[in-house]
């Protein structure tokens, strides 16, 4: 007797017709034609069924706080940071509680179960500390949030922020995180890239660090994160994100930093939404497009994850909480738009993400977390096209959001009565 089984799903990896049986909160068994009883069917009717969507990288004690105190007028990362500084000393716990648990009802709804946020620690009261600790514990039941000790205004150059930081750790912040490249130098970046491994290696947390995210391909904060890593034993538990300097390396050099990168096993996360947008502010024409070598990157072999980064907030007035539009940016911009690229791109928002924030028990085989999302659409690539609906978000086997399928109806003589958009596509890539 199984609590839950799926009937007729169409697998990410491309199998088609499965049942997928659910236990206790986990997957049972996965195959065609399971014949068991159960105390609900949900007939999937050919639609992709995935695990859930993965955030590894946002900013969630900002989030929603678009227009406060001001609207950010010249649309810079710097004008964001600046807008922040002045937002920061207003911020309550009760305020901050209360936008992102808003934001984590969103993220349910889109079918997304898991959030590394990054929490600013250069206020040395620690309220946004206080306010996502709070949070973290609240939405346990239904979303799986890392917390990330972030030094916005530098670890080195804010007043206080070396000390902050610890704290702020231990509070009980999971992961160390940095931003060298808003240090005063460039000497101090690399020192503070090397100070804040150190503190990771001591303490026995992962790191997630802003690296890079400016136009100037002289910032090679990325090579330092990469050798302290191998120096202190980190491998494969340190992320780069942003990395938007390499848009504007040259070729040569890079031919010698990403294979650093994968010796480290570095964990790269670009945002998409993000990076086209703040990047290349400073360019007329050539304009460069804001996003790290997304390609070469998984050529090479590293774990590339998207994020979404912000959310209506001083650095990012759109956005969604829908990870395939994230995805959906993505293949544009940097150009993924062959059929298996889609199929990474995918990964990138599901598998590996999750890898990057080293989730246990993901994924869609037996003994697995009965994590899942329905959507409208037959295939991953359908999914991104259409930015497809999520029908049904489940958590540990029980449903947790619901949505009718998007149909428009139709008054057309002649013509349909109805349209529903995953079902207009040219013959499906590799069928006949």
């Amino acid at each position: 007797m199984f609590d839950v089984v799926i009937k007729n799903a169409n697998l990410p990896d491309g199998r088609e017709g499965i049942d997928i049986a659910i236990r206790g909160g986990r997957i049972a068994e996965v195959g065609p034609g399971i014949a068991a009883e159960a105390g609900e069917t949900i007939d999937a009717t050919g639609r992709l069924v995935s695990p859930p969507f993965v955030d590894p990288h946002f900013h969630m004690d900002a989030t929603l706080s678009l227009g406060l105190p001001r609207m950010n007028v010249s649309g810079t990362l710097l004008e964001g940071i600046a807008l922040w500084g002045e937002l920061r000393p207003t911020l309550t716990r009760e305020a901050l509680v209360e936008r992102a648990l808003r934001y984590c009802d969103l993220a349910v709804s889109q079918g997304l179960l898991a959030i590394r946020s990054h929490v600013d620690t250069s206020d040395p009261k620690l309220v946004t500390a206080e306010a996502l600790i709070e949070v973290r514990e609240k939405v346990a039941p239904y979303i799986d949030l890392q917390l990330v000790a972030f030094p916005q205004d530098g670890y080195y150059r804010a007043e206080g922020g070396v000390e902050a930081l610890n704290r702020a750790l231990d509070m009980g912040l999971d992961i160390v995180g940095g931003i060298p490249h808003f240090e005063r130098t460039m000497a101090e970046g690399a020192a503070s890239v090397a100070a804040l491994c150190r503190i990771a290696a001591d303490r026995g947390l992962p790191v997630d660090m802003h690296c890079d995210e400016t136009d100037d391909p002289m910032s090679r904060h990325i090579e330092t994160l990469a050798a302290e890593t191998v120096r202190f034993g980190l491998k494969g538990r340190v992320a780069g994100s942003h990395l938007t300097s390499m848009h504007s390396m040259d070729n040569y050099y890079v031919s010698k930093l990403i294979p650093l990168m994968a010796e480290a096993e570095i964990n790269v996360i670009p945002n998409p939404l993000i990076n086209i947008m703040l990047q290349g502010r400073h360019d007329s024409y050539p304009k460069r497009r804001g996003m790290t070598r997304v390609r070469e990157l998984m050529e090479a072999g590293l774990n590339v994850s998207f994020g979404h980064d912000c959310v209506m907030d001083p650095w990012y007035s759109m956005g969604s909480g829908d990870m395939l539009e994230v995805g959906h940016m993505a293949i544009h911009v940097v150009q993924m738009a062959g059929i298996e690229d889609k199929k990474k791109i995918f990964d990138a928002l599901t598998v590996n993400s999750a890898k990057t924030m080293g989730l246990k028990d993901y994924g869609l085989e037996k003994g697995c977390n009965a994590d899942l999302v329905i959507l409208q659409a037959r295939d991953p690539i359908e999914a991104l096209r259409l930015k497809a609906n999520r029908l049904l978000v489940m958590r540990r086997g029980k449903v947790v959001a619901r949505a009718a399928p998007r149909v428009s109806e139709l008054r057309l003589e002649g013509r349909p009565a109805a349209v529903d958009a995953a079902e207009y596509a040219p013959l499906r890539p590799g069928k006949a």
